[in-house]
């Protein structure tokens, strides 16, 4: 009998659509730690990971063919060995842009209207006016990886009569953009936005990729939000930066080191916002996830093979 083992705290309800789509099946739900490590041996098919499942997972014998990640992001999971194992590793891609794109919203909206400055002073019981308010209407805003994350975020932009420049490893142009470009045009897009976000994953080609260099070609007041991965960031370039005034402000809801020392000087800073990566976390993500991996157990019990979301090893998404 072929098993799948669902490690992703569906509701009931999630759990009989995941069920349905693969009559017959051996299907387990529950958490890692839980189940009997034997059943990771005679997984044909995950969703989700955990590190206590992993060497049973991984082992020569082991059945594993196919890995549904809970996120967009895969660099947590052991890509090469799964790579020579021959399992197919898929992506949440596609569950998480309202979320982000909102919570990226939610930041800029906040450092436009200062907000931010506001719950401070509220909680010091102090009513003083911040000086200058911004409007998003006719500010140019920088999206650097515009996946789908992306093309939600500049929708949501170009209602709010923002001018929105992008950037994605191909360069092909996309809904909503009024600019896109490779990385080739990355410094250009910088120089230009008044708020920065990036969206883009881990990878070995965006590890640190905005540096001391890059928050110079910044405006001095423009804004960086970074919803997409810690290490795309040189964190100390950044403090550097917001410190000297040679950018406005940042909001942060993912770190090089998570979770962010509680000595780093980021958390007194007035000009940054900080959020404990929770951007892609919504009361509706278990459930776009359950509809993403049952639409993708049909078409694996199909052909063998899931149509959508599937991870480039090469790229690394």
């Amino acid at each position: 009998m072929r098993t799948l083992v669902g490690l992703s705290g569906f509701t009931p309800e999630q759990e009989e659509r995941i069920r349905s789509a693969v009559p017959g099946w051996n299907v387990v739900f529950g958490k890692a730690k839980e189940l009997d490590p034997g059943i990771f041996r005679e997984a044909e098919v995950i969703c989700g990971w955990a590190k206590e499942a992993e060497a049973d997972l991984l082992r020569p014998d082991a059945k594993l063919r196919w890995v549904q990640a809970g996120s967009a992001g895969v660099d947590y999971l052991p890509l090469k060995a799964l790579e020579q194992k021959g399992a197919v590793v898929t992506d949440a891609s596609g569950v998480h842009p309202v979320p982000m794109a909102e919570t990226a919203f939610a930041m800029m909206l906040a450092f436009g209207r200062k907000l931010h400055l506001a719950v401070r002073k509220q909680a010091e019981r102090k009513w003083e006016p911040l000086g200058a308010y911004g409007e998003l209407r006719g500010k140019t805003l920088g999206i650097v990886g515009a996946g789908a994350i992306g093309e939600e975020t500049a929708r949501i932009a170009q209602a709010f009569g923002m001018r929105v420049l992008g950037l994605r490893r191909s360069g092909r142009p996309a809904p909503y953009f009024d600019r896109m470009s490779g990385p080739e045009g990355l410094d250009d897009l910088l120089a230009e936005s008044d708020y920065v976000v990036n969206i883009l994953p881990h990878t070995e080609r965006t590890v640190r990729l905005f540096d001391a260099g890059r928050f110079a070609r910044m405006k001095p007041t423009a804004c960086f939000i970074n919803v997409g991965r810690g290490s795309a960031v040189d964190t100390a370039a950044l403090t550097e930066a917001l410190a000297e005034g040679r950018i406005a402000g940042a909001g942060l809801d993912v770190f090089e080191k998570e979770p962010l020392p509680d000595d780093h000087p980021l958390w007194s800073m007035d000009n940054v916002i900080i959020t404990p990566h929770m951007g892609g976390l919504s009361e509706r993500y278990k459930d776009r996830l359950a509809e993403l991996f049952a639409d993708n157990l049909l078409a694996y019990a199909a052909s063998g093979r899931p149509a959508r979301n599937i991870v480039d090893y090469g790229l690394m998404y």
